[in-house]
């Protein structure tokens, strides 16, 4: 298990950001999604131990959230969404002196910096203050930082903002390889649908605190009902008519036609027509949700 809160509850005055949380989550790629306030950034902080929780318990790796934070501490690396460099340090000893928080001796944390530097692409760098670094280095220098002690959880909180397109691309390879290639569990959040889908196989959706969905991203989207995207041979217009005039809703998609059945009907129907009228199907598909139709409807069902 790679973590697991029960009715986990934390305020700040008259703020509660997590209320009565429960969710069990498996080790792999994990997306965390939510609206600004949705309580992303203290579930983090109560998972790293960094916050004290009102009421609840839960576990992280198998350690107890409360009473094993430093252990948990120890075996997961974090990547902060705000600046945590410090001025006047190379990116070498940034990245050893965070071994070295986690318990590696000296030689070991600077052996193994060097080592993830150079993963990160910043080893022609590693020896440079790390204020003259730019966002992507700075991005990436956090990045080897969290992954020094060789972590069982990296978590990555909003790790492509302030990056240009070729250093968030950058970014993105990097979370998907730990996570895919490297067998390292990922806890990804961002407000980036685009690269939690990339990244993440599975997602965790927040609003107001409180757990709306969950589940891999392939099952959350959902074929919908009835609803097949379309792709004719010839001119899909006469096609077009003919499927209104069976009682099929009708409009374009794609270079293709968008076509919800009656209902009782199957797919054999678009078959059946398309014989009558002469036309060659190319291309037939259940459509599928975006995840980002996934995160409204979620937040939609919230609010019912």
């Amino acid at each position: 298990m790679l973590f697991a809160l029960h009715d986990v509850t934390k305020s700040y005055g008259k703020i509660t950001a997590l209320r009565g949380l429960s969710v069990t989550v498996r080790p792999g790629a994990i997306g965390l999604l939510g609206p600004n306030g949705a309580g992303k950034t203290t579930l983090i902080r109560v998972l790293l131990g960094l916050i004290t929780i009102d009421s609840g318990i839960g576990e992280v790796l198998g350690l107890d959230m409360d009473r094993k934070r430093l252990a948990i501490r120890q075996a997961v690396g974090f990547v902060p969404e705000d600046e945590c460099l410090f001025p006047s340090v190379s990116g070498v000893e940034f990245v050893a002196y965070a071994g070295e928080l986690c318990g590696m001796s000296r030689t070991a944390a600077l052996q193994r910096a060097h080592e993830v530097l150079n993963h990160v692409g910043l080893g022609e760098v590693r020896y440079r203050p790390v204020e003259s670094y730019s966002a992507g280095m700075k991005q990436g220098v956090k990045l080897a930082a969290a992954l020094v002690h060789d972590p069982r959880l990296l978590i990555l909180d909003e790790p492509t903002n302030g990056l240009d397109p070729a250093g968030r691309q950058e970014m993105l390879e990097l979370a998907r390889d730990l996570a895919h290639g490297k067998d390292m569990s990922v806890l990804f959040s961002s407000h980036l649908l685009p690269d939690v889908e990339f990244v993440c196989d599975y997602v965790l959706v927040l609003a107001q605190g409180r757990l709306v969905a969950q589940g891999q991203i392939q099952e959350l989207k959902d074929l919908h009902e009835r609803c097949y995207e379309v792709r004719v041979k010839a001119e899909a217009e006469d096609f077009a008519r003919r499927l209104g005039e069976a009682g099929c809703t009708v409009s374009n998609f794609d270079h293709g036609l968008l076509v919800r059945l009656p209902p009782g009907e199957s797919e054999q129907m678009l078959w059946s027509l398309a014989n009558i009228a002469g036309q060659q199907i190319r291309h037939l598909r259940p459509q599928r949700s975006t995840l980002e139709e996934v995160f409204l409807k979620a937040l939609e069902q919230d609010h019912d």
